[in-house]
């Protein structure tokens, strides 16, 4: 045997031995995001350089394979797999009780729907605070089991800024997130604006300027003032993205759910932000669908012919029926030939 093929032998050995070995996809070097088409897929450097020449850019909140989907359609260039998810999708108060576990299957729904927008993972509550090892742990999970492309985390503590720092020099972009930030209601008091007084406007400023110092690629300015937004936004270098924060930020995010009008249940209305224009009503079309099915359901009009198409031939609904009758199955033999004439009568010109 020449050496070619003994060597082309043992390769093939070897890659079949690693496929037993993995479940990651013989053409992925590691689980992580999918492999990025710098003429489709929005990187940092499509980021930097539309906030280097001011063109606005657009974030969006999603949490599952339809929306991301949506967000792909529409050209977004961020996609946020945010830990309001507890609230929006699991109903919660708070973001608090989302775990890790459950951010992750909504990371990777995201990730096989989106392919073009930047994909960015919130890190929940209580998974990135107590060392950067944990923060760069959890991190590392969010992209390589999430398929993401960069985490966000919340705050300004010094235990967040290190935690930021130890991040990116792991090699993972961050987005920083100053202002109101949800993690910390039980220290802010609920879900209060901030920046309303000077010491809370230059303390947003001075976190800001820290989450860059740190490395963060991009800061999100939540329920501060349009004033101290366009302070901050002059101060960085880095793109701010604003969620009720005036229109002097970088580029603007909204949750998806929150921008089409979709949920209108009372305990989402009672948590619906000031700050969220409706760009749809989706909500009402939605119940009015539901309302619709649940009517023709009732009355028997649905589904009709044109949605039952699985047919079977007349000769084989009569041997059907047969065999049924010699299986002492009367009942259902009888049902059969029922149903098979009234379809029969249902395809006649001038049937109802």
């Amino acid at each position: 045997m020449s050496l070619f093929r003994t060597l082309a032998k043992r390769c093939t050995s070897l890659a079949r031995s690693s496929r037993y070995m993995s479940n990651i996809p013989e053409d992925s070097v590691y689980g992580g995001p999918k492999p990025q088409n710098h003429n489709q897929r929005v990187t940092l450097t499509h980021l930097r350089q539309k906030h280097r020449k001011g063109e606005p850019i657009t974030m969006v909140t999603a949490y599952d394979y339809p929306s991301a989907v949506h967000l792909d359609s529409a050209g977004i260039d961020i996609c946020l797999v945010g830990d309001s998810a507890s609230m929006v999708v699991h109903g919660h108060d708070t973001t608090l009780p989302i775990t890790l576990d459950e951010m992750l299957v909504h990371c990777r729904a995201v990730a096989r729907g989106a392919n073009r927008p930047l994909l960015v993972g919130d890190l929940p509550f209580g998974t990135y605070e107590s060392s950067s090892h944990q923060a760069v742990d959890t991190a590392v999970r969010v992209l390589k089991e999430g398929g993401m492309d960069a985490i966000k985390l919340e705050g300004g503590a010094p235990s967040r800024i290190t935690a930021a720092k130890a991040i990116v020099e792991a090699g993972i972009a961050v987005i920083g997130h100053v202002g109101l930030t949800p993690q910390a209601i039980s220290v802010l008091g609920g879900f209060r604006p901030q920046g309303k007084n000077i010491a809370s406007a230059v303390k947003v400023v001075e976190t800001a300027m820290a989450l860059q110092d740190a490395g963060c690629f991009s800061v999100v300015l939540e329920c501060v003032p349009a004033p101290v937004a366009a302070a901050v936004t002059s101060a960085l270098k880095i793109p701010t993205i604003g969620i009720g924060a005036g229109p002097f930020c970088s580029g603007q995010v909204l949750v998806y759910h929150d921008l089409l009008g979709m949920m209108q249940h009372p305990h989402h209305a009672k948590v619906t932000p000031k700050f969220c224009k409706q760009y749809g009503q989706v909500g009402d079309v939605i119940n009015k669908a539901l309302l619709a099915y649940k009517e023709e359901v009732t009355n028997g009009s649905f589904p009709g012919p044109a949605h039952s198409p699985y047919k079977i031939g007349s000769a084989d609904a009569d041997g059907f029926v047969n065999e049924l009758q010699k299986l002492g199955f009367e009942k259902a033999a009888s049902a059969a030939a029922e149903a098979a004439e009234k379809i029969e009568t249902a395809k006649s010109p001038g049937a109802l």
